[in-house]
This record gives C-alpha cells, structure tokens and sequence, in this order.
C-alpha cells in the first residue's frame, strides 16, 4: 500500500513540502538538495537492517552486504580528503563532535573553540548544550572592527588556560579558516586540534578551501550543506586514533548505524570525486559574492565586508529591521533564510540583529552569477517593504515561475 493511501495525513503535508522546495528559493545556509541517487539510496531496504559493530565485526548476523557499503563509504571518504582513517557512522554532526570529544576529554577538562555569538555552533560549548555542560569551555571571537577571528586573542588564552584540546570551525562565519594558523598554536601549547568543517566541506573536497585533514588530530563534518549528501555526519582521523574513536562511536555513544544513510553517504561522497563538483563547489562562491555585492549595494551591511565560501551574515538593522522582522518578510515572498545573531549583537538569539544567507542549494539547481543578483534584488525589494502585502504576493509569484527554469535534484 502506497503512503498516501497507508497514512495520507503525512503524505500530503510531505507534498505541500515538495511544493515549497519547488516554488521557493532555499537560501538557508545549513541547507542543500542531495542528488536523486542519494535520496533513492536512503529510502532502500538498508533501514531495515541492524548492523551493530563494523565491517567484519558486527554483533548481527546477515551483513555481509551492508559491510560492503560501509567499506566504500569509508574508503571514498578517505580519498575524497586525504585522510588515513574514516568513520562514517555518527548520525549527524553533532554526534561526530561528541565523538571526538568523548574520545580525548574528560568532564572538566578545559577546551578552546568558537563563541556561538560570533558565529561558532552549538557543539563547540555553548551553556546549554552537551558540549558546555561537561567540559570547561573558553571561548575566543573575531574583533570587532572587521569580523575576522582573533588569532592574537585565540593564542594569548591558548597560553593562559592550556586547554586539552582547541576547536576550529564555524557555522556563521563568512570567510575561509586558517586551519595551519589554529594548528601553529595547539602544538605550541601542546593541545590536539580538531575541525568542524560541517559547513565547508563540500568547499574542502573541492580543493578550493585550505584541507583540516592536512593539519589537525580530527575533522568532524556533517555530510549534507555544501557537500549535498544526505543529512549525517562522519569523523576523519589518523590511523593511529582509529581504535579509540571507533570505540568511542561505538558502543560508547551510539547502537546500530543507519545503514541507508550509510548507503547515501557513500554515494555522496563519490559523486564529491568526480571533477564536476569542482566546479560545482567554485559556483557557489561565485554566486555567494555576486549576491553579497548585490545586497550590500542595496545598502545592507555584511559582517566581515562580504564572503570566501558559501554564506553571507547580513546586518539587517542597517536598513531599519531585525532578523525576525526580515525571516519572516522574506519567508511570505517564497525566499527562506535564518534569523541569526551577528558578531557583538546588542539583541537576542531570538529576534537578532542579523540574517544568515547561503547559496548552496540554489546553485544546486542550476543559478549563476546573474541569477542571484536576480535573488538579491527580490530579498532588497522585499525588506524595503517588510510589510506590504502586495509586494511579498507579487515578489513570490515571479520566484515560483523563476524557480521552474531550475528543478530541484530528486524532486522534478
């Protein structure tokens, strides 16, 4: 029986999303489509199967065929990277960092990463989270005169706290890290080094951002945003952590693996091999300075002056409004973005001073250069007139027919 005849309820509030994804332009930066051949691997009958353990010392019998690949998303892991030593298991990238951390900290012990406020993630010790309450968490930022991380600043408290181990990496942070700088300073205060490069991954693989892999003891990503494979997460390491970590993963953290997601994995990262995504990875920069030029034209001032990768911080108060006033206007006219706090925001996490845009997944469809100059005339035009019903209606009618030039990957 067919889901929309098993549980139509659910099957039609999946088709009002498959509409949106559609009509609407995805500019969340976290967000990307994944080809027809990941999402057909993740919907096979690879979840059906429990496969605790690891290729060849699993606790289940029957999987011989899910060992198989398993093996070659490890394997394309390590290619795609350069790395000795993949595990392909953690089910989404907060589940990589907790790896990693359970692995070479214990509770108390202190570590260096990237404030959220000035545009690191959850994982990296903010209060709430795991990664805060466990361990004793020091913080370093960008300066505010130009929103570049302080290395000045990371080094002195490297030198005052000697933390176990310092965290680079970001998910608000519009310009590409010096990975070799944050490794420069771990060894000389003796701290392991780890990246979390969920959010530029794809850009890594491409060669076009400097490789972690090259520099740091671990580099935890998720496997979806700029790397467009199913939403997950994967740890890459030397050979000589392998044991540890994979023990830490499991049985130290989590049960049996999602299999498909595995298979999705695996097929991500091949298609990451192949020289088109090269150039795939260099449009979406491409198109990420095309639209930042395009919205700080139009008066609306980014964090750091502009963008290296795939994302973009915009101060909306410059133009008289706020992240929740311009979320919600931009969502009306059929554009999705996140509200977001910016570097030394005055306001809170909930209604900030900034939105967060990344051009991901529309260059995943297909849009050039001109056509997010095209986008960001619509988000200017729209944030002109937060409020004006006309413009927003008329604003996602002319989105919906731009959107059909570009279909989206497994859904048209």
């Amino acid at each position: 029986m067919s889901l929309e005849q098993n549980d139509n309820a659910i099957w039609a509030s999946i088709q009002k999303e498959r509409v949106r994804q559609r009509d609407g332009l995805e500019l969340i930066a976290s967000e990307n489509y994944t080809s027809a051949a990941v999402m057909e691997a993740v919907g096979t009958v690879l979840t059906n199967k429990y496969a605790e353990g690891y290729p060849g010392r699993r606790y289940y019998g029957g999987c011989e065929f899910v060992d198989e690949i398993e093996d070659l998303a490890r394997q394309r892991a390590c290619e795609l990277f350069g790395a000795e030593h993949a595990n392909v298991q953690p089910h989404a990238g907060s589940q990589a960092n907790m790896s990693v951390y359970l692995t070479v900290l214990k509770p108390g012990d202190t570590y260096l990463a990237m404030d959220l406020a000035h545009g690191g993630h959850l994982t990296h010790g903010m209060h709430l989270n795991f990664s805060g309450q466990l361990y004793n968490v020091v913080h370093y930022g960008v300066r505010e005169d130009d929103h570049r991380i302080d290395f000045d600043h990371v080094a002195a408290l490297a030198r005052e706290h000697k933390p176990k181990l310092i965290v680079a990496g970001a998910s608000a942070y519009p310009r590409e890290i010096d990975h070799p700088k944050f490794a420069e300073i771990a060894r000389e205060v003796g701290a392991l080094f780890m990246v979390d490069m969920a959010h530029y991954a794809g850009l890594v693989a491409a060669g076009i951002h400097n490789n972690p892999v090259e520099v740091a003891d671990y580099v935890t990503s998720t496997s979806h945003k700029t790397l467009r494979g199913p939403r997950s997460g994967f740890v890459l390491t030397k050979e000589a952590n392998a044991r540890a970590l994979d023990r830490t993963v499991f049985p130290g953290m989590q049960g049996g693996p999602l299999m498909h997601v595995v298979a999705g994995k695996a097929v991500c990262f091949g298609e990451a091999l192949e020289p088109s995504f090269k150039e795939y990875a260099q449009q979406i920069i491409d198109n990420a300075q095309a639209l930042a030029e395009t919205l700080m034209a139009g008066g609306v001032k980014l964090a750091s002056g502009g963008t290296d990768n795939h994302l973009m911080l915009a101060d909306v108060t410059a133009i008289g409004l706020t992240g929740q006033i311009a979320e919600e206007a931009l969502d009306r006219a059929g554009i999705t973005v996140n509200k977001n706090m910016i570097p030394y925001d005055q306001r809170k996490p909930l209604d900030p001073s900034g939105i967060r845009i990344g051009t991901a997944a529309l260059t995943t469809r297909g849009m050039k250069q001109d056509e997010l100059r095209k986008v960001g005339g619509w988000i200017l035009e729209v944030l002109a007139a937060p409020e004006d019903e006309a413009i927003n209606n008329r604003v996602k009618a002319e989105i919906a027919e731009f959107a059909s030039d570009f279909p989206v990957p497994g859904i048209e």
